[in-house]
């Protein structure tokens, strides 16, 4: 995304994620199964939901439950509990940011996740892809870490960011996605005037069908989104589970160790296999192959959908195996393909 987008522009077509099998096995009818899905940046060790009480499905969760979830995001994430609002995940609080303000100018901090650019052009905003964060906008977005190649911009420069864009009544939004499980400064402990924080639950406890998320930031920014997501919009097993997990930090210290040894292993075998590792988080790492079309298409026959990106053809995404047999098949998919990275792949999604 190189021009300027407006909502409903005609020839944007669908924007394509990791974790659809259904288009794994179009493109590779023969593949043995089951498929191993790489394709996304999701923990590949769930959290152990516990069972739940039938009145977690039977009735409307009431609004002690959901404080309570809230409290418990607040105190794992070092926000203030008054600061935090829970969403049925965060791609809805991606599809309701854009609404809340009249059309302007929007900076998308690029090549990244793709869904915050389009949800803001469908909100009638004008959006541009930006190298940084002084791009001249009303609003500019960044994910931190970055998707997919695992950029972090320090704190300091999100916060004087937020204060220049407040200056002039804009808004800088800092998707926290994949902070969890990474030594990374996070916004949540202090939100500054202007700065909406979004976190993901599903991502770091490996519970992504539950559609969980929160966004952090100061009044008024956050009673107004409060407002607009309205009542009962976190279902029962989801605020359930969510508190549990939340509240589990022996089990989130364990991920983060684990998944940090995980991503050094994956490191390794990409590169045997020639990749030049461009980056990434502890739950997907990316690499640049100076055949990655061709290897993409050797896992694909192998029962292995990893992330392709259609701006970058070099590039890979993989996320980690879930077991040693996924280990095992995916070190011998990658055995026979020594090929050198290219020095200068293509950037972009």
């Amino acid at each position: 995304m190189t021009r300027e987008t407006e909502a409903g522009e005609a020839g944007e077509g669908p924007i394509r994620h990791g974790g659809d099998l259904g288009e794994a096995g179009r493109l590779f009818p023969q593949a043995p199964e089951p498929w191993i899905d790489l394709s996304t940046g999701i923990n590949p060790i769930p959290y152990p939901w516990p069972a739940l009480e039938a009145s977690a499905f039977t009735r409307l969760p009431a609004p002690a439950d959901l404080a309570a979830l809230e409290a418990a995001a607040a105190q794992a994430y070092g926000a203030r509990r008054s600061h935090v609002v829970a969403a049925p995940g965060t791609q809805a609080l991606i599809d309701l940011i854009p609404r809340l303000r009249p059309p302007g100018r929007v900076a998308v901090v690029g090549p990244t996740y793709a869904e915050h650019a389009a949800s803001w052009a469908r909100a009638g905003h004008a959006v541009s892809e930006a190298a940084d964060l002084d791009a001249p906008a009303d609003v500019v977005v960044v994910v931190n870490p970055n998707n997919p190649d695992g950029r972090v911009v320090p704190a300091r420069d999100l916060a004087a960011a937020a204060a220049r864009l407040a200056g002039r009544g804009g808004l800088l939004v800092v998707d926290e996605a994949f902070v969890d499980l990474e030594p990374v400064e996070s916004l949540c402990g202090a939100p500054p005037a202007g700065c909406l924080v979004l976190r993901s639950f599903g991502k770091t406890y490996g519970l992504a069908g539950l559609r969980l998320g929160f966004a952090v930031a100061e009044d008024p920014l956050i009673g107004r989104l409060r407002r607009a997501i309205g009542p009962w919009a976190v279902s029962g097993p989801a605020i359930a589970i969510g508190r549990r997990a939340l509240a589990d930090t022996a089990w989130r210290r364990e991920a983060v160790a684990a998944r940090a040894r995980d991503a050094a292993r994956l490191d390794g075998l990409l590169g045997s296999a020639g990749g030049r590792i461009v980056g990434g988080t502890s739950l997907f790492r990316t690499a640049d192959f100076s055949d990655g079309p061709a290897l993409f298409g050797r896992l694909g026959r192998a029962g292995i959908f990893v992330r392709r990106f259609e701006a970058a053809p070099a590039r890979l995404r993989f996320g980690l195996p879930p077991d040693e047999a996924a280990w095992i098949r995916l070190a011998a998919a990658l055995e026979h393909h020594p090929i050198a990275a290219p020095s200068d792949a293509a950037p972009g999604l």
